[in-house]
């Protein structure tokens, strides 16, 4: 059978497919929300011991493109390093956004997000409804993994 007739190719089909068309105002101001809140958290959570601890060790990683440290105007790390440090300031006191089976959506694809964003050269920056789309793309990606996943699915009765 053909690669998009598998469960990863009708995955891949969905996401590639989609546009900032699909952003329904609803889903915009839910995302504006998701987002705000998640920058909150983030802030909030750079003063957390956790966070000190990665900052410091991120430390020793440089690279021409860097993006910013919530919380710190004079840091910057290469984007892959940037997502993780401010990844963990979103999740360090775990007050960020849930849903059901249990996973914390904005705060693993945001900090990625703004990250990679502010890599772009100057001249190819992207727009406010390019980060909703990208933020939506991930948040969808995050959503049908988590459905793909039986592991997943019996979290709560782990617990």
């Amino acid at each position: 059978f053909s690669p998009s007739q598998t469960i990863t190719g009708n995955f891949a089909n969905v996401i590639h497919g989609l546009n900032a068309n699909h952003l329904t105002d609803q889903v915009i101001q839910r995302s504006k929300r998701m987002i705000l809140d998640t920058l909150g958290v983030g802030l909030l959570g750079t003063s957390t011991e956790v966070c000190h601890k990665v900052t410091q060790y991120s430390k020793i990683y440089s690279s021409d493109i860097s993006s910013t440290i919530w919380g710190h105007l004079d840091f910057r790390l290469p984007p892959l390093y940037a997502a993780f440090v401010n990844g963990v300031a979103v999740h360090s006191m775990d007050f960020d956004d849930t849903w059901h089976p249990a996973t914390h959506p904005s705060g693993a694809v945001l900090p990625a997000v703004i990250a990679l964003s502010e890599a772009f050269p100057q001249k190819k920056k992207i727009s406010g409804l390019d980060l909703l789309l990208a933020f939506n793309v991930g948040i969808e990606v995050q959503g049908r993994l988590l459905r793909f996943s039986s592991e997943a699915r019996n979290i709560p009765k782990r617990y």
